[in-house]
């Protein structure tokens, strides 16, 4: 068995390029570059990089860290400094990484953040997170409150509100951070390769549609939306890598290949499920490995919606740059309430013909798991499709049992293949 995982081009294009975004963190010192921490969700990357800071993301450290295999020490660290067992394993590992000396993931020290920028969307632990960030760092701090799609709808106000704290707020905090003016005519350039960047991503992963699929869009999706929800949207960067992205998948589509596992191309496509919830991170690729050997290939998931609900429409608009950033916000998959997540979720089983639903919750992630079987009684009451549920953590080893995964899995798998014979005998005895 291959002990290194398979990469395709843009995976090595992107880890260049992650490379090269922390190595100028960590010479930051030196160079007199800036810093903005903020978070996933909601994030203003163009609007920091608008001022030339460079944005710095802890959920995504701390996801890094899982799959190197530090967050069991770190997670360690911050329960010996008081940290419950029930706080968020993301906070729990970045506390960790921060008392061990902020060595980021590829192993170079992290700067202090010059400003902590929280857009609030969805997840209130992330307010708490900040505040002990901010006692650490002793640095200003700005947030953007973005309201929820309590009645599932945006509406004029909630977009004023937002473009209001942006002008009064957020970027006078930014302007202060870096020394700059803001610049609106950059700002809109920004957006225009947002939007490149956007088109090429959602194509991608409607890709899925096809049979077989050429992608996975849960665990291949997590190195697809990387650029794009992290710290190089609205670059140059970014278009590159979503348009080389593209074009392997296009070739895929042609050659009528499945999606590349970290054991090589899947040579035959026996499932099409659709996933709720984040990954698992400490055993990634062992978690992927077991939907790859059953045949089972995620042509759906939300967690690549929670930076932003692309396919359902939305880029970032040039001629609208500020409501633009307001209407993001507002988008984001956990700042969606459950009616509408629902919806999502039906409407993903029947665009990607999907055999059924698969829930992984989350033990320490309430504003993912928060309603989670609730959802999948009523996904599986209006598609007729059977649904499973897997449990286990973001960073946290000791949540994830492989040996109660895997069983789970192969009997869900087998019960989507009677159901699945049970359905098409029904249909051949009809046609007679």
């Amino acid at each position: 068995m291959s002990t290194t995982a398979l990469k395709d081009r843009s995976q090595e294009r992107q880890k260049q390029m992650i490379a090269e975004h922390f190595s100028r963190l960590a010479r930051s010192g030196e160079t007199g570059e800036k810093s903005v921490y903020t978070f996933v969700p909601g994030n203003l990357t163009e609007l920091v990089r608008n001022f030339d800071l460079l944005p710095v993301l802890p959920e995504i450290n701390a996801l890094q860290s899982g799959m190197r295999g530090k967050s069991r020490e770190y997670i360690g660290l911050a329960e010996k400094l008081g940290h419950s067992e029930d706080v968020c394993t993301y906070v729990k590992c970045d506390v960790g990484m921060m008392k061990s000396g902020n060595v980021g993931p590829t192993g170079e020290r992290l700067p202090s953040p010059d400003l902590l920028l929280l857009s609030y969307t969805g997840c209130f632990t992330f307010m708490k997170w900040f505040e002990l960030l901010r006692q650490e760092y002793k640095c200003p701090t700005v947030m953007l409150h973005v309201p929820y799609q309590a009645d599932g709808q945006v509406t004029a106000s909630m977009r004023k509100y937002i473009v209001d704290q942006l002008v009064k707020k957020v970027i006078p905090s930014l302007e202060r951070a870096s020394g700059k003016k803001f610049d609106i005519d950059k700002l809109r350039e920004q957006m225009r390769a947002s939007a490149q960047a956007e088109d090429d991503l959602v194509w991608v992963l409607k890709s899925a549609r096809n049979k077989p699929s050429p992608i996975d869009a849960y665990f291949g999706g997590v190195y697809y939306i990387g650029p794009i929800f992290s710290a190089f949207r609205g670059t140059h960067d970014a278009v590159l890598y979503y348009k080389e992205l593209r074009e392997e998948v296009q070739e895929r589509v042609e050659l009528g290949l499945g999606p590349v596992t970290p054991e090589g191309p899947m040579e035959k496509e026996k499932f099409r499920v659709v996933v709720e919830g984040p990954p698992n991170w400490t055993s990634f690729r062992e978690f992927w490995k077991m939907f790859a050997d059953e045949g089972a290939v995620v042509v759906a998931s939300t967690y690549t919606k929670v930076g932003g609900t692309y396919d359902y429409g939305f880029r970032h608009d040039p001629d609208h740059p500020l409501e633009s950033l307001a209407d993001y916000c507002l988008g984001c998959y956990t700042n969606l309430n459950l009616p509408t997540r629902v919806d999502v979720l039906c409407d993903y089983m029947r665009e990607y013909s999907a055999d059924g639903l698969l829930v992984h919750s989350v033990k320490s992630c309430n504003s993912f798991s928060a309603g989670q079987l609730v959802m999948l009684g009523e996904v599986e009451r209006r598609t007729g499709k059977p649904v499973g549920f897997l449990e286990s953590d973001l960073v946290d080893p000791r949540y994830f049992s492989a040996a109660n995964i895997k069983n789970r899995l192969e009997s869900y798998f087998q019960m989507v293949a009677q159901k699945r014979d049970a359905a098409s005998s029904h249909s051949a005895e009809a046609a007679r």
